[in-house]
């Protein structure tokens, strides 16, 4: 019997990011404070009202199977949200209740992408994007952008990359990690070049409450109501109800696609925890005055954490419209002496303020833009100010080769 494992992991890349919470997990071992700006998860606990609502629905008898795709009043919770914050109308059938909102986007990647097909990720990416397309034997087309342009792909470069190949195109806004967000022309010009194509649309919205100086979200699925039979729409009560536990994500899209995601899910995992979903129902339905007592949070420590990081000498960082990260330019930080060799890229540079600030975050290669290190801001202001302080001091007193 053969115990090789299945040839689609070779194209998928290990995770830097497990050598940093290993490395991590042994400084605090030892009794050392780290400075954890890595983590993409609130530092909050949820509204008091969803955790009751989880414990009526222990106490009433929730511990049975639901239907594959959620039950009814959590589609209904999410149909009315959209209404309400996105402006689209969807019906509870195009409503897929998941396992967080990662699972969402990995239903549709088992039910889309075949071998030859290319899908479209602008760049930087979240990890996972062009990691579960190669797992199904599709092709990632990354398309570069810059600092310049707000880390958002221009029409122009959008336009190059399809091709009679694409089979999808995912964008995520606000972005992890970049933090970037389409404002509504953008977004517009975008929509106009995609309806050319024959591409399905996967927005991914889970930052989309967590937007900060007045930008104002837009969804796609708002914008272009004229083709919504390609359009999908992600999103999830982690970010913004700080949930990330309890892992409850949701895909809207066209019924005939829903109803195949409905086969996908059924063959995997069944149906999202019912007691989590019961929660996530009064999460949607209940007051949202936490969410903006969370955002109004997040947005006084995004001042801290860019303006600290533009404190370090030679390191630059864009103000970002939403989510809950900076994303740094660290490369005037390259010659440091670390290990005895000088930094040379971006993960020499976390593992150097991992070793020397105590301080984790993530190296922007793994998102597909080598350079830049993602700064979570997720935490306490007092924290990010002594992780800042920390990094200037390692900075300040390291050795250039």
């Amino acid at each position: 019997m053969s115990t090789s494992f299945a040839r689609r992991l070779e194209a998928v890349q290990p995770s830097v990011t497990l050598a940093m919470n290993a490395r991590a997990a042994e400084l605090r071992a030892k009794g050392i404070d780290v400075y954890a700006f890595g983590v993409g998860e609130p530092d909050f606990e949820p509204p008091a009202f969803v955790i009751e609502a989880a414990r009526k629905a222990l106490d009433g008898g929730v511990s049975k199977y639901t239907a594959v795709t959620g039950i009814p009043a959590l589609k209904q919770a999410v149909c009315a949200r959209s209404a309400a914050m996105r402006g689209f109308s969807p019906t509870p059938a195009q409503v897929t209740v998941t396992c967080g909102a990662k699972h969402a986007l990995f239903n549709l990647a088992l039910a889309l992408y075949e071998p030859g097909d290319e899908v479209v990720i602008p760049a930087p990416y979240w990890v996972s994007y062009p990691e579960q397309v190669k797992m199904c034997g599709a092709t990632p087309i990354a398309v570069p952008t810059t600092e310049e342009a707000g880390f958002k792909m221009t029409p122009e470069a959008f336009a190059k990359a399809l091709s009679p190949k694409t089979k999808a195109v995912i964008l995520c806004t606000p972005s992890n990690p970049t933090g970037s967000a389409y404002a509504e022309a953008e977004l517009r010009a975008l929509l106009e070049v995609w309806k050319k194509s024959d591409a399905w649309l996967i927005v991914d919205e889970i930052y989309a409450d967590l937007v900060y100086d007045g930008f104002a979200h837009v969804s796609a699925a708002k914008i272009a109501s004229d083709a919504l039979d390609r359009i999908v729409i992600v999103d999830g009560v982690s970010k913004s109800y700080a949930m990330t536990g309890w892992r409850i994500g949701w895909s809207i899209a066209p019924a005939p696609l829903a109803k195949a995601l409905d086969t996908v899910q059924g063959q995997s995992t069944t149906n999202a925890t019912a007691i989590a979903q019961h929660a996530a129902v009064a999460a949607l339905t209940g007051p949202q005055d936490e969410v903006a007592k969370m955002r109004a949070m997040f947005e006084k420590r995004r001042g801290v954490m860019v303006e600290g990081l533009r404190s370090i000498p030679g390191v630059r960082c864009r103000m970002p419209e939403g989510a809950f990260y900076a994303f740094a330019d660290c490369r005037s930080l390259y010659g440091i002496e670390y290990k005895g060799k000088p930094i040379a890229n971006d993960e020499d540079v976390a593992f150097f303020l991992l070793e020397h600030a105590h301080v984790a975050a993530v190296p922007g290669g793994a998102f597909g833009a080598p350079g830049y290190v993602r700064f979570s801001y997720a935490t306490s202001e007092e924290r990010i100010r002594g992780g800042i302080d920390a990094i200037r001091r390692a900075v300040e007193s390291a050795k250039r080769l």
